[in-house]
Formats: structure tokens, sequence, C-alpha cells
């Protein structure tokens, strides 16, 4: 089977790839005047877009669940709800929402529809009240197992939840300024913070936490390195990957991060291809996954094992095995009607099934299996197996376009 995709899995949001002009009524600025008119005022100038609310809860979205078709299967959805549906369902409980409490999230020009989030910590009746309404809070990726990739539509809805997660988590970290140590306060509706003491009052924007993730590849004897960290499922392995070091390029970071963790000395690096992953713990809500291929000159692996728990080489016949062996679409459809459970009331916590759990038709065990078609490393690796990827000449004559997984 293959799996095409225009973009990575979290890319691609459908409501922030053009910025309205400034005095436009869908622009940030417009919209967020707008907004106060409708939380102080009884009655709201008329003519205003219609604005949509997303509400989160210890960083899960709330979404809904439909089938659609007999023997159809489930397919999640966002739960927008309206300005006044929020205004009312929040103040049963106490909370008055002012303009700071929401973040902009974007808008749709040819629907006349502005896009909010905002976070809830209420207790109470907040949740079998969601619940009535076959409405839960679900875990971001639990969506993004449950996913389909081949509906454009819920992937865009999932780019639109990720980045809400990863301004709503940011806010929550910082919530004090860096500098003098005051509180900050929401500005700009949301998308930045500025410190409230007036002797300071620094500027604080989101900022991205970029991490280099790269395949390692043995030319000479056509075979790539792949790691198991120590929480990984059994029987997965992955890519490498490390965090970006103050001063360093990428491809610094690339050799660095492969001579620390498995003692392999590499030598050309090729950009591949990038992916926001905001599934990440919630004290690193903004990460930027950079994907490389990266040449060994080395080849005897010396595991760093407070690193890693083991790395490998895998021929490219063993890779292709795994990328065959494993049935992506089945743990996609499973993982979705656990989530159509969870909103139905069915299941009120389900833990979702992992990629480990992937087995082939015959019913034996994958003896290797890899990240699923929502991550990078899959990617990376499934490129390199069905086709030899680009030198560095190649790749600056011709961009990476779409990613294409044969399994």
């Amino acid at each position: 089977m293959a799996i095409n995709l225009n973009s990575h899995v979290f890319a691609g949001n459908p409501i922030r790839s053009k910025t309205p002009k400034p005095h436009d009524p869908l622009s940030l600025s417009s919209a967020f005047e707008s907004l106060k008119l409708h939380l102080h005022q009884n009655h709201p100038p008329p003519k205003s877009p219609l604005f949509k609310v997303l509400l989160f809860k210890k960083g899960c979205p709330l979404v809904s669940s439909s089938v659609r078709g007999d023997g159809a299967m489930p397919s999640w959805h966002l739960g927008w709800m309206s300005l006044a549906d929020c205004k009312g369902l929040l103040g049963k409980y106490g909370v008055q929402l002012t303009e700071t409490s929401f973040v902009f999230l974007g808008s749709r020009a040819e629907e006349d529809v502005v896009y909010w989030a905002i976070d809830v910590s209420v207790d109470g009746g907040l949740v079998p009240e969601l619940s009535s309404r076959q409405l839960c809070f679900v875990e971001l990726r639990a969506l993004m197992m449950a996913t389909d990739w081949a509906d454009s539509c819920v992937m865009g809805e999932l780019a639109i939840a990720g980045h809400a997660r990863a301004l709503l988590e940011w806010h929550k970290l910082s919530r004090f300024c860096g500098h003098c140590g005051d509180k900050t306060v929401p500005k700009e509706a949301g998308r930045m913070k500025q410190c409230s003491n007036e002797l300071c009052k620094k500027s604080v924007y989101p900022r991205l936490d970029p991490v280099v993730i790269m395949l390692v590849i043995d030319r000479e004897n056509d075979r790539a390195l792949l790691g198991r960290q120590p929480q990984f499922p059994p029987r997965m392995w992955s890519c490498l990957a490390g965090f970006i070091e103050p001063g360093e390029s990428l491809e610094e970071a690339v050799r660095r991060e492969a001579y620390e963790e498995t003692g392999i000395e590499v030598g050309e690096v090729v950009y591949h291809s990038s992916q926001p992953w905001p599934v990440g713990p919630s004290s690193l809500p903004c990460q930027l996954m950079v994907g490389f291929f990266a040449y060994a000159k080395s080849l005897d692996i010396n595991v760093d094992k407070e690193e890693l728990e083991d790395a490998r080489w895998h021929s490219r016949e063993d890779v292709r095995k795994a990328l065959a062996f494993s049935e992506y679409k089945k743990a996609q459809r499973a993982a979705a009607g656990k989530v159509d459970q969870i909103c139905k009331g069915v299941k009120k916590r389900q833990r979702q099934r992992s990629s480990a759990d992937n087995i082939a038709k015959s019913g034996e065990l994958a003896p290797m299996f890899v990240p699923g078609p929502f991550a990078i490393a899959h990617h990376l690796i499934s490129a390199w197996a069905n086709q030899d990827p680009p030198t560095g000449v190649e790749t600056q004559l011709k961009p990476p376009g779409g990613f294409v997984s044969k399994l």
C-alpha cells in the first residue's frame, strides 16, 4: 500500500496560511476588537464575523465523533462552539470570560469565520454536560493515531488542534517574566505576552524548540542505523534525534548527536523536510522536527546507554519487511473506534492502541516495526527503503514535495 501526504501531520493548517490586512474584519486586531464588543455588550454590532471557540482541558481538545453510512469508519471532528454557547456554558460554573481568556487561531475569509481557543480548568458538571452532547476532551496524540491520512478535512483539523495546544501550553509556561519575575499579561489576542512591570514591559513570544531527526545511512553496505529508546514499545526502532545546542548549525547538531548516541561519524548531511510536533511534553509545547539523511563515515557502533537502549544497522530488505509487515491502517481504524467510544461515553478512559500492537495478517508479531506515517521518522525511513535519497546537489535543484510511503 502507499500513503500519500501533501504535508506532514500537524502541518498544513488551513486557517493560518494567509494573514489578512490590518483593517480586514478577519485580521487579528479587528477580530480582537469585535470579540471585546461581543463579550461586554448585550447587543454587539450585527456586521461582525462569526466566532467559533475550541475548548481545551489539560492539553486535550474538545471533539466529537460520528459514523457516516453503514460499515463506515468513525471519524472525529473538533467540537467548535459558538461564542454565545461558550459564554452560557462556562457561565454556569462561575467562569467570567474576558478578551484575555481567548487565543486567536486564525480565520476563513470565504466563511467569514474567526477561530479562537480557550483553556478551561473548571471542575464540577462541565465534563458530564459536554458528555451529554457526545463531546469529550481527548488527548491530541490519540487523535493523531485515529486520523485518516486520506481525509484532508480531518488532517486540517488535527493541524488546527496542534497549533492551538502549542499556544495554550506556551501560555501556561510563560506566566512570569524571565527578566524581572513579575507576571505577564496576554497581548495581541494571545499571540504574545508582556511583562506587567511598568519598568520592564518585556515582550515574550512563542518560540520553537528545534529537534534534528536523522536517518544515518551506510552507503557502502546499503544499511540504515536505527535506535531504540528505553520508553519505546518492544520491537520498535526509529531514527536518531536530539536538540540543537546554542551556536550550533543544524548540520553540526546532526553530526554531534549521531556521534554522542552511537559513536558513528557522519559526513554529508542532506535536508529532507520538517514537521511541527505539538504532542510532546507540556514543557516543550512548540517543537519542530527537522529531518535529514546523514551519511556515515564510520561503521562501528558504540551506544551511549544514557541516551539509547540500543542501536543497530538494518539492511534495506529488513526495513522494507518492517514497513510491509505493520498494518498502519488497521491500527488507525482501531484508534478511531476507541475515540468514537470515548465521545459516546462507552469508555471514559481508554488507552490507545500503540503501533506495537500491529500484527501481520497471519497473526504473527512483526519482528520489528517503525513509527507510523504520523511521524517524520516514518517518511525518512520509507524514503530510503523504497528509493535512494537525493544527494545535496540534487536536493538544491529539486526540493522535496509531497511524501509517499510505499508500504
